[in-house]
């Protein structure tokens, strides 16, 4: 029986050899296919028994290389991935790469990872995406502008304070007199009051409410010598009265109750000395309505129109659209009331006058806006509903009045 498939050619001595040789292929094999095995199946020898190799990695592999095989029947037992890293127990080391750690250093503390990308856990979604950045943003919803003050008490409260003064101005001067010592006493109250409170100054009531009223009186009955007297007199009271009480803080208290005089009762004699006049009372009710007409047009066209601020420090409600408001209304109502109000009196004047009214109305907004925010507060009071105090009402006119009364003396005279 000749089987060189499973014999040795003839001549090599090699029995049992089953593969080729290092010659090459084995010679004189039989061809192989359906007819070959039928024919000789009867001779063909039983297939040694090839003993189980050992585990990869034994000394036998240091001589040739340990045939591996590969398919996809195949990938769990001997993955290339699993033949990198050695099993931590030997229970295992026959058994499938199990998802345990790595033992490489490398990946020391990696969970070992299907190559199947199928396997891999979805990344979670964001709890709170943010928006993209060209998605369009909903827009704000407009806001809507405040007067910052109640209306409707304000106007109120600003009718019945006119009706007063018209009522005394036109039927009896004495009483619009009266009126004015009021405010003036009214107004030292509320200024000494939060210049204590707030800055621990202790100006003088007493002789300032007394010396004020004084000024008003004897500038309506002896003119601008008179108001010039009491003022001196009034200075020279304050700084006795405080003598009657310890020295420490004598000068910053003597010092504010002086400028408290000139600030309220000494300006606020001016409207006396308008009154002494002939027109007296049409002179008044010019520099009433000027002041006035000058702060509503600067509210008016500040709020619909205000855009760049005047004095954001001292002020941050004023624009420089308003002020245009205030020196367009102001003008206009003065050309008017010089036209038709004042005897002598001509519309170019009253344009001149009216400029100069807002000019003075705003600094003097300015000057108290200055002190209450140095004294930070709002208001100088609560006594007037939707206005605040007295003195609030009070900063536009007491700058303004000495300005009006110098320019018609200009224009028209003193008589």
């Amino acid at each position: 029986m000749n089987d060189s498939s499973w014999g040795a050619p003839p001549g090599t001595g090699q029995t049992g050899y089953w593969g080729p040789t290092e010659h090459g292929p084995a010679q004189g094999a039989a061809p192989a296919g359906p007819a070959y095995d039928a024919q000789q199946a009867q001779h063909t020898r039983p297939m040694p028994i090839v003993p189980d190799l050992p585990a990869y990695g034994g000394d036998q592999d240091e001589d040739r290389g340990t045939a591996r095989l590969s398919g996809p029947l195949f990938r769990e037992e001997t993955s290339p991935a699993a033949a990198s890293y050695t099993y931590p127990d030997e229970t295992y080391r026959n058994e499938p790469f199990r998802n345990e750690t790595y033992r490489n250093e490398t990946y020391r503390n990696e969970p070992f990872r299907d190559e199947t990308p199928s396997a891999q856990p979805p990344a979670a979604a964001p709890q709170n995406p943010e928006p993209m950045p060209d998605a369009p943003q909903p827009a704000p919803a407009p806001q809507k502008k405040s007067a910052g003050r109640d209306l409707s008490a304000a106007i109120g409260v600003g009718v019945g304070l006119g009706a007063v003064i018209v009522a005394s101005l036109f039927f009896v001067k004495a009483v619009f007199v009266g009126v004015i010592v009021v405010a003036v006493v009214v107004g030292l109250w509320e200024l000494t009051r939060r210049l204590e409170e707030r800055k621990g100054i202790k100006a003088p009531l007493v002789p300032l409410a007394v010396g004020g009223a004084a000024m008003v009186v004897a500038g309506y009955a002896r003119g601008p010598e008179g108001a010039w007297v009491a003022m001196a007199l009034t200075a020279l009271a304050v700084l006795v009265w405080r003598m009657t009480e310890p020295p420490e803080g004598y000068l910053k208290d003597v010092t504010a109750g002086v400028f408290a005089a000139f600030y309220v009762p000494f300006l606020a004699t001016f409207v006396a000395l308008l009154l002494t006049a002939d027109d007296g009372a049409q002179r008044v009710l010019t520099f009433l309505l000027l002041t006035v007409v000058s702060d509503t047009g600067a509210y008016a066209i500040g709020w619909r129109f205000g855009k760049h601020k005047l004095a954001p420090r001292i002020s941050p409600g004023k624009t420089r659209e308003g002020l245009f408001g205030a020196v367009a209304f102001a003008m206009v109502a003065g050309a008017l009331c010089m036209e038709f109000l004042i005897d002598g009196g001509t519309w170019w004047q009253g344009l001149l006058l009216g400029l100069a009214v807002a000019a003075s109305a705003t600094l003097g907004d300015l000057g108290e806006s200055m002190i209450k925010r140095d004294l930070g507060i709002k208001d100088m009071g609560t006594l007037l509903p939707g206005h605040g105090g007295i003195m609030d009402r009070l900063d536009s006119l007491l700058p303004t009045a000495p300005v009006v009364w110098l320019l018609m003396v200009l224009f028209v005279g003193s008589g």
